[in-house]
């Protein structure tokens, strides 16, 4: 285990605090579980890929809402299915298939990315609306019924 000392904001501090409190966790748990959301393991992801996925986290929701909705085009996507079903007839169209993988799996690698940045990211203003009012604490019933459940 690492040791790290950081500098928060006060109303960073505060809603991780918040969010420690309403989970009943400890800080450290909390923050650990959010940095591992955030900073995305890049053991199975190609070396070119790298540093967009991590640049991903400094994006604005717009850019990643359109990054979370993209789609490989309805001809590549079909030339990649004739590909992949007749297998390809010469090396330039095997060139053609892995060429066409691998953009899909770029795609796929930014959509899922963003897609789990956005998620983060809503539970943004939860966190915010249970910190700034949190539930009543639950009454007892002290009556014959709730005497006897205690």
């Amino acid at each position: 285990m690492t040791t790290i000392t950081i500098n928060l904001p006060d109303a960073l501090a505060e809603r991780v605090g918040g969010a420690a409190r309403a989970v009943h966790r400890p800080l450290e748990e909390v923050l650990t579980a959010m940095l591992d959301g955030v900073v995305p393991s890049l053991d199975d992801v190609p070396e070119d890929m790298r540093t967009e996925l991590v640049d991903m986290t400094w994006w604005d929701d717009a850019r990643l809402m359109e990054a979370a909705d993209a789609m490989m085009s309805e001809e590549d996507q079909a030339r990649m299915v004739e590909l992949s079903t007749d297998g390809p007839s010469s090396p330039a169209a095997q060139q053609e298939l892995e060429a066409l993988r691998a953009a899909y799996g770029q795609i796929t690698l930014r959509r899922l990315r963003a897609t789990a940045l956005l998620s983060i990211r809503s539970g943004k203003r939860v966190l915010a609306v249970a910190i700034a009012d949190p539930p009543p604490q639950p009454v007892w019933d002290t009556g014959p019924v709730g005497a006897a459940l205690s």
